[in-house]
């Protein structure tokens, strides 16, 4: 499936719950990280759309999974970051079996774009959900965002230090900017491939 040429991209649904999932059966990919982690700004440019997710300078604003319809063929869905302390914690509370339903009953799903901020190690719940993901035979491809944040010749050291924190081997991390979209046609060759096996199945 070639999804480089995204030829429409569109909101479909806010759900807290699978009865509210779309039910068009076509595959889906979802983006998970951390709060501020630059989950929307990714999700827009990957689609090459500056408004289609909404992004916000306050941690914590995604509190419900988001579905967009992508070339009238696949789902990008964006699951609520995770890790933020100052959400009230009902709010926390409900946010992870509802993320956890998601990933654990959706059918539809071929795996997860894993984002984390490469100026930072990996925290307490990126290791989480990676071992989560790992532990449920859910594919992954990490990301390090925000590469344009800091110096070109720094990469290889952060991306060998979230390697080893993820235990992972170091090449498997995209190095990805929103803002100049460097990374954007290695992460959709990847995603590509399990829209393909999709396809296939």
């Amino acid at each position: 499936m070639n999804i480089h040429a995204i030829t429409s991209a569109e909101f479909v649904i806010s759900a807290v719950r699978s009865s509210q999932y779309p039910s068009d059966g076509l595959p889906e990919v979802a983006f998970a990280g951390r709060s501020n982690v630059g989950k929307s700004s990714l999700i827009n440019c990957l689609v090459q759309r500056r408004k289609l997710v909404r992004t916000s300078r306050t941690p914590g604003q995604t509190q419900m999974i988001n579905f967009f319809r992508i070339n009238g063929s696949f789902h990008f869905v964006d699951l609520p970051g995770y890790g933020f302390a100052r959400v009230p914690e009902k709010v926390r509370a409900a946010w992870r079996p509802m993320v956890e339903e998601y990933l654990t009953t959706r059918r539809a799903l071929r795996g997860i774009v894993h984002i984390l901020d490469i100026r930072h190690p990996p925290t307490a719940d990126d290791l989480k959900l990676q071992q989560w993901l790992l532990a449920r035979r859910i594919p992954s491809i990490p990301v390090l965002t925000k590469a344009d944040k800091i110096s070109r010749n720094q990469w290889e050291a952060r991306r060998k230090t979230a390697a080893a924190s993820l235990g992972i081997p170091a090449e498997r991390l995209i190095f990805f900017s929103a803002s100049t979209g460097y990374g954007r046609e290695a992460l959709l060759d990847l995603v590509s491939q399990w829209l393909d096996c999709a396809d296939n199945a």
